[in-house]
């Protein structure tokens, strides 16, 4: 397994769809009786959770959707979980991993007593064949993977990793989820999926085998997903749950609606319009956590004017990115002012103040000055694309207007998802000269700055639609530093590093930063334990957390 000389798309799965983040833990079951606001049940109930959108599959070497990653975070598990924070914790590991050869060999002892649903127990080949499929199978989320050269079982509880250099950010990448090989082989395509009619209905019957502390029940598409506390689960504690059960409620206020009429005890998603709704009602409350994603405006840096650092900065000029962000995103967001979230670039000791006076303020005298200096014909029309998200949305039409108001047309485009994540990549002009988009990743710069904007092939054209060092040599320095500081596990080599390539990045207006959702979720009064995570997305059973409904 390597990466050499191998063109594999990068995970799209970490493409922020108007949530907070893509891997997150969390849970579902099905009913026992009452309503979702629990039944009296001694061990904890069933928990009712709306979803924002309908989950799509639930084979975590394949899933690309945090919907889907909201169900397998209870069927399965990896080497290591996240505490409260993001610090790491063994889940199917014995201890910490035993590191050498200067961060690019990990060695990992598994639990003895770990067992999937099944009964099975958990082996270093499981763990081989969970890290090695995304790559050889070409997934979508090979890029998670394809830093590592080898992957050797020492013996049957004992797991090596052999990495091509030391990633620094690996780590994390220990928190994937592992799969019983001998089971996934059987149905690698769907794992285990059997569609059964029940009356008008299709109940698909996947059998998603995990180590997990729930168990898969079923999924009618579109519709509920089921899973069920796993009695048998090898752990010390088991859930307090006994099922939980995801629904899919798209619009925001039906959404909240749910959660007022106690039909829902957990929702997603809290609009920014409804959530002083939620935070004043006397029978929920907003459990909420800063996550770890980046939204921005970015540039068409190949073709058409905006590969013009000038023009760049005239947009910036065309309108005032902090008040954006107060009327459209907040409080379900915060402003940021780099590709890194808050907590990263603090534990990372970055210039924060520094960053902070790189955007303008509007300035529209400035802006026409820069434009008509840099030669932008005054019929030119700018195109800005957006995916169907509203927070997005406003964002591009307030730098249309901006851009209006200087005299010079711009449109908004508002793409379904298939459609712009196929245009937004092009770096043609017809097609783009700027879009809005959001970005998951792991808590480590290299997780924002490698995919985003770096020049390596496996970004150009897959995740770096910005084409950024086309015709920059600054760009060009940049995305080097920021290959040198992903292919290192010294964090005083990588931090100057990541600190010289984003000031660059952010003075060349490549990206204009704007804000960071909240993990966010209205609970229900009559829900305890449960906590919103910053990397995990929220949390109801583990070591600090076992929720329970009255």
């Amino acid at each position: 397994m390597t990466s050499k000389n191998r063109d594999i798309s990068m995970d799209r799965r970490k493409i922020l769809q108007g949530m907070g983040a893509a891997t997150v833990v969390g849970l579902a079951g099905c009913q026992i009786g009452g309503n979702g606001n629990g039944n009296g049940d001694a061990d904890g109930g069933t928990l009712q959770f709306a979803q924002a959108k309908a989950p799509i599959r639930f084979d975590p070497i394949t899933l690309n959707d945090v919907p889907s990653s909201q169900v397998t975070g209870v069927i399965f598990e990896g080497l290591y979980e996240y505490d409260e924070a993001t610090g790491h914790r063994p889940q199917l590991a014995t201890s910490e991993p035993e590191v050498s050869r200067e961060g690019s060999r990990w060695v990992v002892e598994l639990e003895g007593a770990a067992t999937f649903h099944n009964g099975d127990p958990v082996t270093a080949e499981d763990v081989k064949y969970s890290f090695e499929a995304p790559f050889d199978e070409e997934t979508e989320n090979a890029s998670e993977v394809d830093m590592i050269d080898t992957v050797e079982t020492v013996d049957e509880g004992t797991v090596q990793f052999d990495l091509n250099f030391p990633y620094g950010a690996f780590r994390h990448t220990l928190h994937r989820a592992v799969v019983p090989k001998s089971v996934r082989e059987e149905t690698k395509q769907t794992f285990g999926e059997d569609e059964t009619p029940s009356g008008d209905e299709e109940i698909f019957r996947f059998d998603p085998v995990g180590s997990g502390p729930f168990e898969w029940v079923e999924w009618t598409q579109g519709d509920n997903v089921r899973v069920q506390r796993h009695d048998d689960y090898w752990g010390e504690e088991r859930p307090n749950l006994a099922e939980i059960e995801f629904s899919p409620i798209a619009e925001p206020t039906t959404r909240v609606t749910s959660l007022e009429n106690e039909e829902q005890d957990v929702i997603t998603d809290v609009p920014p319009d409804l959530w002083t709704t939620v935070e004043d009602s006397d029978s929920a409350s907003i459990d909420q956590s800063p996550g770890i994603g980046y939204f921005y405006l970015a540039f068409n840096c190949k073709e058409g004017p905006t590969s013009d650092p000038q023009v760049r900065e005239a947009v910036d000029y065309v309108f005032d990115m902090d008040t954006a962000i107060e009327n459209f995103v907040a409080p379900t967001g915060v402003r940021q002012y780099s590709p890194l979230p808050r907590s990263t670039a603090e534990d990372w000791e970055m210039p924060l103040d520094e960053w902070r006076q790189i955007p303008h303020d509007k300035d529209i005298g400035e802006a026409q000055s820069l434009l008509e200096d840099a030669g932008v014909a005054q019929d030119y029309g700018f195109r800005i694309i957006v995916p169907p998200d509203d927070k997005r949305e406003n964002i591009g039409v307030t730098v249309s207007n901006g851009l209006q108001e200087a005299g010079w047309d711009a449109s908004v485009q508002r793409l379904e998802w298939g459609t712009f994540l196929q245009q937004y990549i092009t770096g043609s002009e017809d097609d783009y000269n700027m879009y809005t988009l959001g970005w998951s990743g792991l808590p480590d710069p290299a997780s924002f700055t490698f995919p985003l904007l770096s020049r390596a092939d496996e970004a150009l054209g897959q995740t770096n639609g910005t084409y950024w060092g086309a015709n920059s040599e600054a760009g060009k320095e940049a995305s080097d530093k920021f290959i040198e500081a992903r292919e290192s596990a010294d964090f005083e080599e990588r931090q100057p590093l990541y600190q010289e390539a984003i000031t660059t990045m952010l003075e060349a207006r490549v990206h204009l930063p704007a804000y960071n959702l909240k993990e966010s979720y209205g609970v229900d009064n009559d829900v305890s334990g449960f906590t919103s995570h910053p990397a995990a997305g929220f949390k109801v059973f583990d070591e600090n957390n076992n929720t329970s409904v009255q």
